[in-house]
């Protein structure tokens, strides 16, 4: 498990500058100029963008713009925002725990629907139940989620008023609140993985539950809850947890849209105002802290593996 860990983090440190290399290089070659917003719109003159552009050193070449940003993050300095000259650590890590409180809440949605769904649709393979959970998932994974938010703002909180529309408020306010304010993000963030979980799951169970060792403890006598719990499941989820991880992937992109939508301070809302400004320092810390992110959930999964295939540990 240690050499997995290992193997890892040595595959991180390229992975990382080749990712951040290229978010900056797109960032550059898109259409936009942080300086003439700063220097004032499209009044501005020539001379104060110019100026501007020394001050902030947008005239240097790429790869010394690229060294400057890279470079501060061995010391913890993501650098500060062009526009609001806030510091891009703070503003980043401020945010964050709203998206993950979104992206955790989504998950535990995706999985509270994803493994009745699934475990259902496989004991019961070919039935009504199985065809319907075959028209959910189709459902699921094409429905966008701003859509599916769009419809529980009108039906559960403009019209029946039971969850507030928008805005978030942390645990500090209180569990309730808190929580008040995650389960209509939560729902239409989480529906399109817990579909994917599902068709994952239910082709896993199908498979296993067709082996051989399954119909010898069928046999033997064994409860149904016991050879599914016991010896079916845990053989079906590693495809499920490769699933996991990719719809973890998914969360955060989500996130963006499902911030929007709701009106939630995370660093998708943030990630979107930064665009929008050309606010190059903060994309590329964003996209940082994502990177990173990503990495630990595949590092996870990694470990996942090597708990439930005993041959993935003398790899």
């Amino acid at each position: 498990m240690l050499n997995v860990v290992l193997r890892r983090i040595a595959w991180a440190a390229p992975l990382i500058v080749i990712v951040t290399f290229i978010v900056f290089l797109l960032l550059h070659l898109s259409p936009g100029d942080p300086a003439v917003i700063i220097a004032g719109g499209e009044e501005a003159t020539l001379e104060d963008i110019e100026r501007v552009r020394d001050r902030l050193g947008l005239n240097d070449p790429i790869l010394v713009q690229y060294w400057r940003m890279f470079s501060g993050v061995f010391v913890g300095d993501l650098g500060q925002s062009l526009i609001s000259t806030e510091s891009v650590g703070g503003a980043i890590f401020a945010r964050l725990p709203i998206t993950l409180s979104i992206a955790g809440a989504a998950l535990i949605v995706a999985l509270l629907i994803a493994i009745p769904v699934g475990l259902i649709a496989a004991l019961y393979a070919g039935s009504w139940v199985d065809r319907m959970v075959t028209m959910f998932s189709t459902l699921g994974i094409a429905t966008p989620p701003f859509f599916i938010g769009l419809m529980l703002v009108l039906l559960l909180a403009v019209q029946a008023r039971w969850l507030p529309a928008t805005g978030y408020q942390p645990l500090e306010a209180g569990f309730v609140a808190w929580s008040r304010h995650l389960i209509l993000p939560a729902i239409a963030l989480g529906v399109g993985p817990a579909a994917e979980i599902a068709r994952h799951l239910r082709g896993a169970m199908r498979d296993v539950l067709a082996r051989d060792y399954v119909r010898t403890a069928t046999a033997k006598g064994l409860q149904p809850w016991s050879v599914v719990g016991k010896h079916a499941l845990k053989n079906a989820a590693l495809p499920v947890i490769t699933a996991i991880g990719l719809q973890l992937q998914s969360l955060l992109s989500g996130s963006v849209v499902i911030e929007s939508v709701f009106a939630v301070p995370g660093i998708g809302a943030l990630l979107i105002r930064s665009v929008f400004a050309r606010d190059y320092p903060m994309i590329q810390g964003v996209m940082l802290v994502t990177v990173l992110i990503v990495l630990l959930v595949n590092l996870i999964v990694d470990l996942s593996y090597s708990y439930l295939n005993p041959k993935v540990r003398s790899t």
